[in-house]
């Protein structure tokens, strides 16, 4: 029982966690409060300035007055430029009227997307390792999470079709899938992906598919969204994206769905309960990052595989020690199951010992025990000084 007076927050918000980058953020905290110099290499936020384009659209929305409320459904104009780009680089056709909806970044997507699907003790299948953070939505919308424990074989990660058999019961309602995959950067093939979504039809299940990282892939990896795969698929598909990791548009949050009609319709009726969509001028300026000249993407893309080709040379001929190269997104992973220790053990000891921080792989589920993320989304000096104290760090350990 509570003490007299104690607030008694609801079992719903007792179910979640604050995610791994926020508690190691407090670790780091604590430690520059007493004069330690950290150096980072944790953070997924792109360290380029969003490009001069999109924001030169948002001033001349901001002087045109396009400060009321938006189209809750999402400004026209967006909607009309997801449309164009979903057919032009996906393949696909949504109507932008009723098949398309413009969220708060990607994360509100995947909220409304799950509180419109799932009831209670409705379970989402999601593979492990993945993003720490989609668990809290899946509680907080009534479900339960069901871990498909992916293989690391061939130096990627995987998620084979007999992984999905064992963590699927009849109370299974949906699949979750991030693609290119945060943490472990696999890009999901065609024949994967197929795979996937014979699995999805054969068990009667919706997919969410979250695809941030799309724009970043390397070595002749390529995006694929599920939902292209066939009619079938698309029908019960959710795709989410946002203008975060694309364009560097982390602090404009500005994202967009695309589904059939009907859980767009579902996904609208949450959305009007909990947000107004991102605000006139930045879907604005949203349009004019998908309708404008990409080759700032591809600049990014290109700086990226620098730093990814740094980060593997960096974790190169350390005992115990094995970078797996990314096929997408900004992280890389190191198997450092031969240290002989937990990954958390490893990060602490690096944090402080060696001033450098790192996530552990088992932040992102049992799957990833034995592994550390490292980030590549901030290049320069910092990640120089970031991977010289990691691989020091490595080697003594």
């Amino acid at each position: 029982m509570s003490p007299a007076g104690a607030i008694a927050v609801s079992r719903r918000v007792s179910l979640l966690q604050p995610t791994a980058v926020n508690s190691i953020l407090k670790e780091v905290r604590e430690l520059q409060a007493q004069g330690r110099d950290i150096a980072s290499l944790m953070r997924g936020e792109p360290d380029f300035r969003t490009p001069g384009h999109i924001v030169e659209a948002a001033q001349r929305a901001l002087a045109a007055g396009r400060t009321g409320y938006p189209d809750n459904r999402g400004e026209p104009a967006l909607r009309r430029a997801v449309a164009e780009k979903l057919e032009r680089e996906n393949g696909l056709r949504f109507d932008p009227e009723f098949e398309i909806l413009i969220t708060t970044g990607a994360t509100f997507g995947i909220y409304a997307a799950l509180a419109a699907l799932i009831d209670g003790g409705g379970e989402v299948l999601l593979p492990d390792p993945i993003y720490d953070a989609y668990q809290s939505p899946i509680r907080l919308a009534g479900g339960r999470v069901r871990p498909v424990r992916a293989r690391l074989e061939g130096g990627r990660f995987r998620i084979p079709r007999e992984a999905l058999e064992e963590a699927w019961t009849p109370a299974a309602k949906l699949l979750l899938l991030n693609t290119p995959w945060n943490p472990v950067g696999t890009v999901l093939g065609d024949t994967e992906l197929r795979e996937i979504g014979e699995f999805v039809l054969a068990k009667n299940l919706l997919l969410i598919s979250d695809e941030i990282y799309e724009a970043i892939t390397y070595d002749g990896a390529r995006h694929l969204s599920p939902a292209a795969l066939s009619p079938e698929l698309r029908a019960r598909c959710v795709v989410l994206n946002s203008f975060s990791k694309t364009y560097a548009m982390t602090g404009w949050r500005a994202g967009y769905c695309a589904a059939p009609r009907e859980i767009i319709a579902a996904m609208y009726l949450v959305l009007q309960q909990s947000s107004r969509g991102p605000a006139t001028f930045v879907q604005d300026a949203a349009a004019a990052a998908l309708g404008g000249p990409q080759d700032c993407v591809a600049a990014m893309r290109r700086e990226y595989a620098g730093r990814r080709a740094q980060v593997l040379d960096a974790l190169g001929g350390l005992r115990g020690v094995r970078p797996i190269a990314p096929e997408g997104g900004f992280f890389a992973m190191a198997d450092v199951r031969g240290l002989g220790r937990s990954s958390d053990a490893v990060r602490r000891a690096l944090l402080l010992d060696h001033g450098v921080v790192v996530v552990h792989g088992s932040a992102y589920g049992a799957g990833g025990e034995g592994t550390l993320r490292i980030s590549f989304a901030s290049g320069g000096e910092t990640l120089a000084r970031g991977l010289e104290h990691l691989r020091a760090g490595l080697a003594e350990l």
